[in-house]
């Protein structure tokens, strides 16, 4: 008797999940594991780094305070060869270093302390943002040229690389292209209702979004600002 493929059990995802405090990685191996995910515990950032290298996760929760290194740091190491999505955990009043983290390519950030609920949520939205894709086409404006179904950018005949959470506010601009989309709108489309009202995360993404499409040293043309209203995508 055969057995076929489709029968076979689908891998669990692989999730780094990097904090010092023991309680909390107990309860976040059991949170993630009951929610169907494989847990790869990292007590350093030197540890979590090392896991990442030798058997690469499919996302990653970071703890901001780390003892060996700052969390922020994991996070730009982890982004300087990966695209996965990577969830920071911040205690009440680090605003300072949330946007820290996100300016080194952090997707998402939860506040201690946190519901379990909330975490499994917000990481298997980020996964789906990640794994999207489609029969869409291609968006060419000028040198640039947006790969819809391949979630990949061009400019001028040279790959951008963009983290899940940037090429999706730059597919939600580009598709409504000339259009205003306002802060409200963005938020909700690419992080969720509950970021509603999130303007700061927009603000920092779009910057580092813009940082990398956007022609260096000129006045941003295509991620056009309507300033305390929200941004348009120039044709």
């Amino acid at each position: 008797m055969s057995t076929r493929a489709a029968d076979k059990p689908t891998p669990a995802k692989r999730i780094l999940v990097v904090d010092d405090e023991p309680q909390i990685l107990r309860a976040l191996r059991v949170v993630l594991r009951d929610a169907g995910f494989e847990v790869v515990p990292a007590e350093t950032g030197v540890d979590a780094l090392d896991r990442a290298a030798v058997r690469p996760p499919h996302a990653a929760i970071v703890d901001l305070m780390l003892p060996d290194m700052d969390g922020v740091e994991v996070a730009r190491s982890l982004r300087e060869w990966s695209e996965m999505p990577i969830i920071v955990l911040s205690a009440i009043g680090e605003e300072e270093q949330k946007v820290r983290a996100l300016q080194a390519g952090a997707d998402d950030y939860v506040t201690k302390p946190f519901g379990s609920r909330e975490l499994v949520a917000r990481l298997q939205a980020a996964l789906r943002r990640g794994g999207r894709s489609g029969g869409q086409p291609r968006i060419v404006v000028g040198d640039l040229e947006i790969d819809l179904a391949a979630r990949s950018v061009q400019r001028a005949g040279a790959s951008i690389h963009l983290t899940p959470i940037e090429f999706d506010l730059l597919r939600v601009l580009a598709c409504n292209r000339g259009r205003l989309m306002t802060h409200r709108a963005l938020l909700t489309e690419v992080w969720g209702p509950g970021y509603a009202d999130d303007v700061q995360t927009l603000r920092t993404h779009i910057a580092r979004l813009r940082a990398k499409v956007e022609p260096e040293g000129q006045t941003p043309r295509c991620i056009v600002t309507d300033p305390g209203v929200g941004y348009r995508f120039s044709a």
